[in-house]
């Protein structure tokens, strides 16, 4: 199924979100009338979407290593990036 506009604005946004004025959750609601709840919501959807990879794969990609090391350090118990919790 191709992507909507919406999909492509999601992932548009977050490949660029640190170069605009204001705060990423500022931009979301602004420029996609998104709670950003619904937001990540919809952008954890695209990471698993053939399409999605295909319409920008850095971003997809560098979005799943991000997850996927957040999901590894809470299966260990520490935080992502620091030292194991004692």
């Amino acid at each position: 199924m191709p992507l909507s506009e919406r999909d492509r604005a999601v992932l548009d946004l977050e490949r660029s979100w640190w170069t605009l004025d204001g705060s990423k959750e500022d931009a979301i609601r602004t420029r996609l009338d998104l709670s950003p709840t619904r937001y990540y919501q919809v952008l954890n959807g695209l990471l698993e979407s053939p399409e999605a990879t295909a319409y920008d794969p850095l971003v997809v990609h560098r979005l799943r290593r991000r997850r996927d090391r957040r999901r590894r350090a809470r299966y260990e118990g520490r935080t992502a990036g620091g030292p194991p919790s004692r």
